[in-house]
C-alpha cells in the first residue's frame, strides 16, 4: 500500500485504527459494508467521508488480519466485561431499552 494510502488511516485516538479526522473506526466501516451489506457510496454519505476512505478502511482491515482480530477480541472483552459489572445504576446497561 502507498503511504499516501496508509495516511488514511490513523491510531491516534480511540484505541483503534479509525478514518484520519473522523472518528468513525475501520472496524465500523468494515460491519457496516461487509457484514449489513450497506453500499460503500452511503456509508461515505453518511459519514461524511470520501468513498476512499471507505475502501482504504477496508483494505486496512484485511491487510492486517492480526490487528484487527485483537480489535475484536478486546472489544468483546470490554462488552462482556460491562455485562458482568453489578455496580451499574438501574437501566443502565448493554441490554437497557
Amino acid at each position: 500500500m502507498a503511504e499516501r494510502d496508509v495516511r488514511r488511516i490513523a491510531h491516534d485516538h480511540l484505541s483503534e485504527p479509525h478514518v484520519r479526522g473522523r472518528r468513525i473506526s475501520v472496524r465500523q466501516v468494515y460491519a457496516l459494508v461487509e457484514e449489513r451489506g450497506e453500499d460503500p457510496e452511503a456509508v461515505a454519505d453518511r459519514y461524511d467521508l470520501d468513498v476512499a476512505d471507505v475502501y482504504h478502511a477496508l483494505a486496512y482491515y484485511h491487510n492486517h488480519p492480526r490487528e484487527m482480530r485483537e480489535v475484536e477480541d478486546e472489544r468483546a472483552d470490554a462488552v462482556e466485561s460491562f455485562r458482568e459489572r453489578v455496580d451499574r445504576p438501574d437501566g443502565v446497561g448493554p441490554d437497557a431499552a
